[in-house]
């Protein structure tokens, strides 16, 4: 899966590569800044300017400030890699922790926002400010110490956790509004953290709707000019009646930085994920089991629609519940259950928000011939291991996983290299599990070489650790692949026991 560019955050152990021109980023603590929004084509008087005080002293109780902590320790580095990395041409500083490493512990943290929506203590944020986190700690404005807060479940296609707290007494608690009523102009306020400065407050207007900013997450974002920066993430963003209509999230940015254009998740989106966190702790997915492409107006015209809609299948996973239901590569679904389809993504989104086990009515456009196909929806493979969904799975959702070295390897499928969206011909081995690794692995990792040699199957990546063993070394070199960054790593050839 390509990740977002992102702001730096000292919680994230593998490195990151700078935020480039027109990069999005997201908000770790990262944010939106943005000039004053003009009200009409002519100069307001300051009489006309809306006040916010009064939502803003009925919200802000329930917006708080999170830190998330880890434990991280600098592994030691092995005489004969470090030999190792010399016979590459590469410097020391590349070995993780510099020069040899120490190996001692050292806390790493991150802030974001957050706010309640339920008065018992639970409380809403993005996955990403508590991802890896050991430690969660929540501020409350009206007290003095932070308390610790418990992780619910975390959901990556959305960006959205649950956070909860052992409340005292009810808390005040924010309700969502209705993200689909929000429209281009329309006056918002956010309230978070930013660069730890809690309870900041700032206005502006929505920008626009239905952004579609990364092709890995299922949300269609609001564009909003409200200032929003480093330590926001998470925060919501109210509209004028003291209503949640979205989280804020990430921002686009040439350098870093805020220029005014931020992205926050739309309230109508957060509900049902939230809802589901808090049932069962984790999220399921429906899945069909196609490659979709967008139905351009070449595209249209050549099958005679009227208009560039739908989504046209140009693969079928096989056993998957598409094949298994009748549907064909060349299909153009136009509708799901009845309800028109704009697009590859309007239909992925669809799929997904249904829950696996039910069948959905198709409206297909095939050879020319409008029918209607039925399927069974399976459920959706995930990567997030810590979303509460139980031992993990391979990428094509089976549990024949290799272990090598302490991780647990897949083959990079073309099903796999669709959901993390690689190219059709990336290379390497995809980590389902990386264990308890101290390198900062994550599922869906590729591993594209080992000690210089490429790799193609969890075999190869086996044939190397033995060859190491065989040779009396302790470590095996990875050059590992995360979206856009690479990093070589060492590995132990004997994972570490509890």
């Amino acid at each position: 899966m390509t990740s977002l560019p992102t702001v730096p955050s000292p919680k994230k152990r593998f490195p990151r590569l700078a935020v480039t021109a027109l990069a999005i980023g997201l908000m770790t603590g990262t944010a939106l800044v943005a000039p004053p929004a003009a009200i009409t084509a002519h100069a307001a008087s300051p009489a006309s300017l809306p006040s916010f005080a009064d939502l803003v002293e009925k919200v802000s109780p329930a917006v708080v400030t999170i830190t998330a902590a880890h434990k991280v320790t600098t592994p030691q580095v092995p005489q004969e890699l470090q030999e190792m990395m010399r016979h590459f041409g590469l410097p020391d500083e590349a070995l993780p922790g510099g020069r040899g490493g120490n190996g001692r512990p050292r806390i790493e943290s991150a802030l974001g926002s957050g706010f309640v929506i339920d008065p018992s203590g639970y409380i809403v944020t993005n996955r990403h400010v508590i991802e890896g986190a050991d430690e969660v700690k929540v501020h409350f404005q009206d007290q003095t110490d932070d308390v610790p807060a418990k992780i619910v479940g975390q959901d990556e296609r959305s960006d959205l956790a649950l956070l909860k707290v052992d409340a005292k007494k009810p808390l005040q608690a924010l309700a969502f509004g209705d993200s689909d009523k929000m429209r281009p102009g329309d006056w918002v306020v956010a309230v978070g953290n930013p660069f730890g400065l809690g309870g900041t407050v700032t206005a502006g207007i929505v920008s626009a709707r239905g952004r579609d900013i990364d092709p890995a997450n299922l949300n269609d974002f609001l564009q909003i000019d409200a200032s929003i920066n480093k330590g926001n993430s998470g925060g919501p963003t109210f509209n004028t009646n003291g209503e949640v209509i979205g989280i804020n999230t990430a921002i686009f940015s040439p350098t870093g930085g805020s220029v005014g254009i931020g992205f926050a998740i739309p309230s109508n989106v957060a509900k049902p994920v939230i809802e589901k966190l808090k049932a069962t702790g984790h999220v399921q997915r429906g899945y069909l089991g196609v490659t979709l492409q967008a139905v351009t107006p070449e595209i249209a015209d050549s099958l005679g629609l009227k208009e560039p809609k739908g989504a046209i299948i140009n693969a079928v996973s096989p056993k998957s519940p598409a094949e298994k239901g009748g549907l064909k590569q060349g299909d153009v679904v136009q509708s799901i259950n009845g309800k028109a389809i704009d697009n590859q993504r309007d239909l992925a989104r669809n799929v997904a928000g249904i829950d696996p086990g039910k069948t959905v009515d198709l409206g297909v456009l095939r050879a020319g011939k409008a029918i209607t196909v039925s399927v069974k929806l399976g459920e959706a493979p995930s990567n997030d291991k810590d979303s509460g969904s139980g031992a993990a799975t391979t990428p094509d959702g089976k549990g024949d996983n290799t272990s090598v070295a302490g991780l647990k390897l897949g083959k990079l499928d073309d099903r796999t290299r669709e959901r993390l969206g690689l190219d059709g011909d990336a290379q390497g081995v995809v980590i389902v599990d990386p264990g308890k690794d101290d390198l900062g692995l994550r599922p869906g990792d590729i591993i594209a070489s080992v000690n210089n040699e490429g790799v193609k199957a969890p075999a190869d990546v086996n044939a190397q650790v033995e060859k190491a063993k065989k040779d009396g070394r302790k470590s095996v070199l990875l050059l590992v692949r995360r979206g856009d960054q690479q990093m070589f790593l060492p590995l132990p050839v004997t994972p570490k026991k509890d």
